[in-house]
C-alpha cells in the first residue's frame, strides 16, 4: 500500500505542474538562434529586418535587430534553417545552419553596400558542426528516412542504424552503445518506460517524424532513464503542408504491405497534422532458421499532432499516438512440427501536451504533463498432441505511466542556464501463467500490481569562457520508489574547444547516469516454478553508469567529419535471460560491465549537386564481469576472474550511403552495412563478418506522384546473426526483398 500511495502522490504532483509553475523553461527539442549584424566600418545595424526560414516547411519568424545590431530567436525546434538579413543599401546576406535541441546558434553577419547594378547578391555560409556542445549526436531529416532503403517502412530503424555509429539490430532489438535501454522524446516531451526488451514493435511510424536527432553520449543534466541512446523526435506539424494529404502504398515480398494516409495544414498560428497507418508481412521478426516458419506480423496505428500560436510569446503543442502489433513467434522446423504457434500482441499508446511561453529575452516557460500505457502480451499456443507434455506459456505485462515535465532556461550573457524538474507515477499490472498440454502439472498462473514513482531534478549551464571555449557543467538528482527505494546524484561536466582558423571542435565530457529499473516482482508459485528450472530471484536495482569520452568534430569544404573515443563503466547491467524453455525472457541485471570504442562518422555536401555520401563506422567492446546481481538469476550467471563479452558484443560495425539526384527527376539511394559478428554462444569466438546491401530508386511524375522501387539485402546473403536466447534463440538475417511504392499528393 505505500507503494500505491507514491504513485498516487507523484501524479498528484505531476499534474500540479500545469497550474503551479511559473518559472521559465524551454523544452528538449528547441533551441535559439542569436547573431549580430554591422556594417562595413563594424557599426551595428539596428532595424534590419532578419527572417528565420525552415528549409522544409512554411515556418517562418521575422523580427528587427535592436539598436546594438542584435537579434534573437528563441524556442526554434531542432533542424535545418536559414537566415536571411535585409537592409536597405546593403546586399542581401542568408545563412544556412542547424539547430540542435537545447543549444543555441550564434551568427555574425557582415554587411557589404549593395552594387549599383542593383542585382541582388545572396551569400550563402552553412555552418557546419557546434561549437559549443559536449554532446555526440547525429541528426536525420524526414527527406533522408525517405530516401534511405526501407527506412520509412513502419517497423524498420534503419533511419538511424544507417547513419549512427554504434547502432545495430541484433534478436530484434535495438542497441546503441553496448546497451538496449534508450529514452525516446516526441517535440521535447519524454516517453517513459522502465522495462527493458519486452517489445520488439516501435512506438510510432518513421513516416511521421520530421527530424530525428539522436545523442549517444556526453548528455547535459536533462537526460536521464534509459541512457545509451536518446532520440529527440521532431515530428510532423502540418507547417509543412497547405490543405494536402498523401497516401502512401505498398507491396512486396512476403506479401509485405506498408501503408499511411496522412493529411496536414496550417494558418499562420495553427497547424495541424494526422495519419493512419497500417501493415502486416509474412516476414515479421528475425526467423531462427533459414526457413520462414509462423512469422507473420500486422499492426495498425494513428497519430495527431496540433500546434496553435495563441500570441508571438505563447504557443500551444498536443501530441497523440495509438499502436498495436500483433506478431507470430518464429518457429525452427522443430517448433513447428511439434505444433508450437506462439504470438505476441503489443499496443503503445501515449499522449502529452506542451505549453511554450517566452518571457522576455532569454527566458521561455514550457510545461508538458503526459500519458504512456505500453502492453507487451506472450501468448503460448500449443496445436499438437497433448500427450507431448508441451509447456504452453503466458505472459501479459500491462505498464501505466503518467506524470510530467517542466523547466527552465535563462540566457544570459555568456551563460546558458537551465533546471527542471521530472516526475511520473509507474503501475504494472502482469500477468504469469504455465500449463502443460497433458495436464501433467497443475497450472500456474499468478498476477503481480506493482507500483513505482521517480522523481528528477537538474541543473546545468553552458558557460562560454572564450569565444573559443565553452564549458558544460550540471548535476541530476534521482529518487525511485518501489519494492526498493534509491537515491542518485549524478555531475556532468564537460568541454568544448574551436580551434581557431581551421574551425574544428574538439570537445571531452565525464558524467554518471542513473537508470530506474523495470517493476519486476517474482514470488509465491512463480518463485518455485524458477528454482526448479535453476533460478533464483532477487530485487532489480537500478543501473549506475560512468561515462567519459573525448571527441573531435572537423568541418572541411562542405564535409563533416567526426571522431570520438568512449567508455562506460556500469553496475547492475540491465540485460535479460529466459525462464527455461518458457520462450519468455525476465530482466536481470550483471553486477559490472564495460563498453569501450571508437566510432567515427562522415556527412558530405551535394557533390556536383547531385551525390551526397554518408558513413558511419565503431569499433568496441561489450564485455561482463562478476555476477547476476538481481533479478531471475539463473546458477550459472557467473563471469570470474576477467571479463566476459556479452551477447551483443560486435567488434566492428560499418554503414555507408550514397544519395544520387539523376535527371528525369529520378534519385537513387545505395546502402551497405557490414558487421564483423557477434558472440558465438557463451564466446569467445565470434561468428563470421556478414555484409548486406540495399538499393531503392525513385521517380516522380509531376508534383503529386512519386515511384519507388526497394531491394533490401538484394545479393540474399543468409547468415546466422546470433545464437541468444531471445524469441526462439537463434536469428537469421532477413532474406531478399523486393517491394514497390507509390505516394500520392492532393488537395483537399
Amino acid at each position: 500500500m505505500p507503494n500505491r500511495k507514491r504513485f498516487w502522490l507523484s501524479a498528484l504532483a505531476a499534474s500540479a505542474i500545469v497550474v503551479l509553475l511559473t518559472c521559465p523553461a524551454l523544452a528538449t527539442i528547441f533551441g535559439s538562434v542569436e547573431g549580430l549584424i554591422h556594417d562595413p566600418q563594424h557599426r551595428p545595424v539596428q532595424a534590419a529586418q532578419v527572417t528565420l526560414r525552415a528549409t522544409s516547411s512554411d515556418w517562418t519568424q521575422v523580427i528587427s535587430s535592436d539598436d546594438a545590431g542584435e537579434f534573437r530567436f528563441a524556442a526554434v525546434p531542432l533542424g535545418d534553417y536559414q537566415v536571411l538579413v535585409t537592409v536597405p543599401g546593403f546586399e542581401v546576406q542568408m545563412q544556412k545552419f542547424s539547430v540542435s535541441s537545447g543549444r543555441e546558434a550564434r551568427l555574425h553577419f557582415a554587411l557589404t553596400v549593395a552594387k549599383a547594378t542593383e542585382t541582388v547578391e545572396v551569400n550563402d555560409a552553412p555552418v557546419l558542426v557546434n561549437s559549443e556542445s559536449s554532446t555526440t549526436s547525429n541528426v536525420v531529416s524526414r527527406e533522408q528516412i525517405a530516401n534511405t532503403p526501407g527506412a520509412d517502412q513502419t517497423n524498420s530503424l534503419a533511419m538511424i542504424t544507417d547513419y549512427v555509429p554504434s547502432a545495430y539490430i541484433v534478436h530484434d532489438q535495438l542497441h546503441i552503445r553496448g546497451g538496449h535501454q534508450v529514452s525516446w522524446l516526441l517535440d521535447g516531451v519524454p516517453v517513459p518506460n522502465t522495462n527493458i526488451a519486452s517489445n520488439v514493435g516501435p512506438q510510432f511510424d518513421p513516416k511521421d517524424i520530421d527530424y530525428l536527432e539522436v545523442q549517444r553520449g556526453g548528455y547535459s543534466a536533462e537526460y536521464g532513464d534509459r541512457t545509451y541512446g536518446v532520440f529527440n523526435v521532431v515530428t510532423r506539424s502540418g507547417f509543412e503542408r497547405n490543405r494536402q494529404a498523401e497516401l502512401v502504398t505498398s507491396y512486396g515480398s512476403y506479401n509485405n504491405t506498408n501503408d499511411q494516409l496522412s493529411f496536414g495544414d496550417h494558418t499562420d498560428r495553427f497547424a495541424y497534422y494526422g495519419s493512419i497507418s497500417g501493415y502486416r508481412t509474412d516476414l515479421g521478426l528475425e526467423t531462427s532458421s533459414t526457413e520462414i516458419l509462423h512469422d507473420q506480423s500486422a499492426g495498425l496505428g494513428a497519430f495527431a499532432s496540433l500546434i496553435f500560436n495563441k500570441t508571438p510569446n505563447d504557443q500551444l503543442r498536443l501530441i497523440a499516438s495509438l499502436r498495436g502489433d500483433h506478431y507470430q513467434v518464429p518457429n525452427d522446423p522443430a517448433l513447428q512440427a511439434q505444433g508450437v504457434r506462439d504470438v505476441e500482441d503489443e499496443r503503445d499508446d501515449l499522449f502529452n501536451c506542451t505549453w511554450l511561453h517566452t518571457m522576455g529575452t532569454g527566458s521561455v516557460l514550457t510545461v508538458s504533463p503526459f500519458f504512456h500505457f505500453n502492453r507487451a502480451h506472450y501468448n503460448g499456443e500449443f496445436v499438437g498432441d497433448p500427450a507431448d507434455g508441451a509447456v504452453i506459456p503466458e505472459d501479459d505485462r500491462g505498464s501505466n505511466y503518467f506524470g510530467g515535465v517542466a523547466q527552465v532556461a535563462v540566457n544570459r550573457r555568456r551563460h546558458n542556464a537551465r533546471a527542471g524538474f521530472q516526475v511520473f507515477g509507474q503501475r504494472d499490472n502482469q500477468l504469469f501463467g504455465i500449463v502443460t498440454s497433458d495436464g501433467s502439472n497443475p497450472p500456474l498462473s499468478q498476477r503481480e500490481q506493482v507500483w513505482g514513482n521517480v522523481e528528477a531534478v537538474f541543473l546545468e549551464d553552458q558557460y562560454k569562457a572564450t569565444d573559443w571555449l565553452t564549458l558544460n557543467g550540471g548535476v541530476r538528482m534521482t529518487h525511485f520508489g518501489s519494492t526498493i527505494s534509491e537515491n542518485a546524484v549524478d555531475p556532468r561536466v564537460g568541454a568544448a574547444i574551436r580551434i581557431p582558423k581551421l574551425g574544428w571542435v574538439a570537445r571531452a565530457f565525464y558524467g554518471r547516469y542513473y537508470q530506474a529499473p523495470p517493476l519486476l516482482s517474482v514470488s509465491g508459485p512463480l518463485l518455485a516454478v524458477a528454482a526448479q528450472e535453476g533460478f533464483q530471484f532477487q530485487p532489480l536495482r537500478g543501473e549506475r553508469d560512468e561515462q567519459r569520452e573525448f571527441g573531435l568534430a572537423i568541418p572541411f569544404q562542405g564535409w563533416t567529419f567526426d571522431v570520438a573515443n568512449f567508455q562506460t563503466g556500469a553496475r547492475n547491467f540491465f540485460d535479460h535471460d529466459v525462464l527455461g524453455n518458457s520462450n519468455i525472457f525476465f530482466p536481470l541485471t550483471l553486477s559490472r560491465a564495460r563498453i569501450r570504442g571508437w566510432e567515427g562518422s562522415a556527412n558530405s555536401p551535394q557533390i556536383a549537386g547531385r551525390a551526397q555520401l554518408h558513413l558511419a563506422y565503431a569499433r568496441q567492446h561489450t564485455e561482463w564481469k562478476g555476477f547476476a546481481s538481481g533479478g531471475l538469476i539463473p546458477d550459472d550467471a557467473v563471469c570470474v576472474p576477467g571479463f566476459c563479452f556479452l551477447d551483443h558484443d560486435q567488434r566492428n560495425t560499418f554503414s555507408s550511403g550514397l544519395n544520387l539526384q539523376m535527371p528525369w527527376r529520378i534519385n537513387t539511394d545505395f546502402n551497405v552495412s557490414y558487421g564483423s559478428g557477434f558472440l558465438d554462444g557463451e564466446g569467445p569466438q565470434h561468428l563470421p563478418s556478414h555484409t548486406t546491401y540495399d538499393l531503392s530508386l525513385g521517380k516522380s511524375f509531376g508534383e503529386n506522384w512519386n515511384l519507388r522501387v526497394t531491394a533490401l539485402n538484394f545479393t540474399n546473403q543468409r547468415y546466422l546473426l546470433d545464437n541468444s536466447n531471445t524469441f526462439g534463440g537463434t536469428h537469421y538475417v532477413n532474406p531478399r526483398e523486393f517491394s514497390v511504392q507509390v505516394k500520392y499528393r492532393f488537395h483537399y
